[in-house]
Formats: C-alpha cells, sequence, structure tokens
C-alpha cells in the first residue's frame, strides 16, 4: 500500500521542491520510500536508523564525515545511524532517490554480530551492495511477504559486512532443520508461508534459517519456494488452464501478480511461454506412430 508522505518541516530548508511516496513493508523496523527532490538543500540531520538506499536520477550531493560526497545513478548509500548529514542536488536538474530506513538492531540481528557494521565510504559501486540494496527496496507496487523481506534483509546485512571488511559470522549448518524448511516450502504450493510456522518446524531463529538454508541449497528459502510454485504453474499453463486460474492455484495475489513474478523467473510471460512451449515439444514416437497423427 502506498501513502504520501509529509516531512518533518526541521528537516529541509524552505523553498524546497518534493515529491515522495511511501509504501509498506510487513516488518516493523524498516520504512521504504521513493523521493525526488529540487531546489534547496536539507538541512543537517541525524537519523537513529541506516539510511540505505540507490540514487535513481541526477545527482545527490550531501555532507557526511567531513567531506561533500556525490552519488550518482545506479550508485548504492549508505549513511550509518547516529551521523550528521544533509542533502542537495548536484546541479539544477534535481536527484531522485529510493530510501529505506532499518533499525539497526534489525541488521545486527541478520548479520549475527554485536556490533554494527560501518562503511567508511557512504557511497559505494560494489555490485553486490547495490544489488542487496535493490532486493531490500523492491518495487512500490511489489507485495512482500514477512518470508521475502527477511532474506532480503539478510542478504543485505552479509552485503554490508563484506564491503565494510568485518569478520562474518560463521554458523552452524543444522542440516535437519534446513531439510524440514524445505520440506514444508516444498508441500505448501498454494500459498505463502509465514515465518513463524518455519521457525516452529526447524527451532531455528528466522535469521539462522534464512541464512543457513541459503547456504545449504544455494539460494534464499524465500526464492526457494517461489521458485517451486513457478514449476507448479507451469505444469498447470502447459495443461491449458486459464491463467487466473492458475495463479490463484499456486497462491499468487492476482494474474498480474503471477505475471510478474514468471517475467522475471523466466524472461517470458506465462501465455507466451506456453505457447512456445507446445510448438518446441518434440514428436513423439508410438509403434511407428508420430503424436501428430502422421506416420
Amino acid at each position: 500500500m502506498r501513502c504520501a508522505v509529509v516531512l518533518n518541516v526541521c528537516a529541509c530548508e524552505v523553498g524546497m521542491k518534493i515529491s515522495c511516496m511511501k509504501w509498506d513493508v510487513p516488518i516493523r523496523g524498516i520504512e521504504r520510500m521513493e523521493a525526488f527532490l529540487h531546489g534547496h538543500a536539507f538541512a543537517p540531520h541525524r537519523h537513529d536508523t541506516y539510511a540505505v538506499g540507490l540514487t535513481l536520477t541526477g545527482i545527490q550531493a550531501f555532507h557526511y564525515r567531513g567531506s561533500i560526497r556525490y552519488s550518482l545513478p545506479g550508485q548504492a548509500f549508505v549513511l550509518h545511524p547516529d551521523e550528521a548529514h544533509d542533502g542537495r542536488a548536484g546541479d539544477e536538474r534535481g536527484f531522485g532517490y529510493r530510501i529505506a530506513y532499518i533499525d539497526p538492531a534489525l541488521i545486527r540481528e541478520a548479520a549475527g554480530l554485536n556490533a554494527m557494521p560501518f562503511l567508511c565510504d557512504p557511497v559505494s559501486d560494489d555490485a553486490d551492495l547495490c544489488r542487496s540494496i535493490a532486493g531490500l527496496l523492491g518495487a512500490k507496487d511489489s507485495r512482500p511477504d514477512e518470508l521475502a523481506l527477511t532474506c532480503s534483509l539478510v542478504s543485505f546485512a552479509d552485503a554490508l559486512v563484506r564491503a565494510a571488511g568485518c569478520p562474518a559470522a560463521t554458523p552452524a549448518n543444522n542440516t535437519t532443520a534446513v531439510r524440514a524448511v524445505r520440506d514444508l516450502l516444498s508441500a505448501r504450493l498454494d500459498s505463502s508461508v509465514s515465518l513463524a510456522e518455519l521457525e516452529m518446524v526447524s527451532g531455528l531463529s528466522r535469521w539462522q534459517l534464512t541464512r543457513q538454508f541459503r547456504a545449504a541449497f544455494g539460494v534464499s528459502p524465500a526464492r526457494f519456494h517461489l521458485l517451486r510454485r513457478l514449476d507448479r504453474a507451469r505444469v498447470l499453463v502447459r495443461s491449458g488452464r486459464p491463467l487466473a486460474e492458475v495463479a490463484h492455484e499456486c497462491g499468487f495475489a492476482d494474474q498480474a501478480h503471477f505475471t510478474r513474478r514468471f517475467r522475471s523467473a523466466y524472461g517470458l510471460s506465462p501465455g507466451v511461454w506456453a505457447k512456445l512451449s507446445r510448438e518446441l515439444q518434440p514428436a513423439r514416437i508410438f509403434d511407428g506412430q508420430r503424436s501428430d497423427g502422421r506416420s
């Protein structure tokens, strides 16, 4: 759900033009927003959260730890809690960005550390970090569930730890527990699975099961579940079932949501994929008779 955001007046200079949109997330301690600023700068201020995001358009300029920094389109930025900073456009075009404000306790728990990772340079081209922030930010019209957002938060925390040069936590891998998670996800292809269920069946915390599952199977539990649901969806689509029915039976919010997820995974819409799969299916031979009826 999206809603207009009213910024604290003391945070910005009078005369600055700003348009922004905030969208809800299912985890307390995370807020996400997209904004475009033009005109005067944000006055110096501090957050008690991590502020992490991606610059989308223009040049984002800000003073941070004694230097002026510039973030260009595609670059990530990570501002540590309680570090003073301002903000302004680097030229007359203004700039746009997407940002998430994250409770530091969530980062510590997700990373499995006792201290908060600190990135000296707040602007980064690190591909891992940029990719993880993009996953964490998602899309304004996406509907992330708690499991998917938790997996994205763990990926971001791990990328932040690597970029900051901190020693990463090395958790033991409970094979029995992660197999139980995999089995539950594989059995529930018609709906989402809550983190509470996964914690109960595995005996692990949400952070432990997310990290250990990726270590064991190469993907996050959210990604694994999505791909298994899409596997089932492909079978139903190939059988000729209407896409709306397939979306419902495979636990997607609606046909549009199903189509977005399918295209993201396979590069084609479900309809195009079904047509190609029928056309490319090889003819089979049964007792000298081709499956298309010709000898």
